[in-house]
């Protein structure tokens, strides 16, 4: 089973500058177990709001492309992985391990969404 897990986040709880280097270092070791378990198919973060771009289509036909930065996001997707795992319940708890590596600052949650078509 492949799933994808958005890593949803306040940017205002992040501290200045990131986060620190114990932080990185243990989600750092934890990246490595999961990528030589075979579970860890990618990962990454995503560049800042402020460079993004929104596409939307109107239920009247419509289309509009809006650059940031959008002052209302309260919650911004930060970054991602992606599994491959036996059950939900095995990505639940790789998902749950990465949780716990963040600073109790942090307002962070995890999307975790099953891949519909599995190649």
């Amino acid at each position: 089973m492949r799933h994808m897990v958005l890593i949803r986040l306040d940017p205002t709880t992040i501290p200045e500058g990131g986060p620190d280097a114990d932080m990185v270092s243990e989600i750092t070791a934890l990246l490595e177990e999961m990528t030589k378990a075979g579970v860890l198919l990618d990962t990454n973060g995503l560049r800042p709001i402020e460079e993004a771009t929104r596409l939307r289509q109107r239920p009247d036909g419509s289309a509009a492309v809006v650059d940031g930065p959008f002052t209302e996001t309260k919650e911004i997707i930060g970054g991602y992985l992606l599994l491959q795992t036996r059950s939900t319940e095995e990505a639940t708890e790789w998902s749950s391990r990465f949780l716990r590596l963040h600073d109790p600052s942090w307002d962070v949650e995890l999307e975790l969404r099953q891949l519909d078509h599995q190649d």
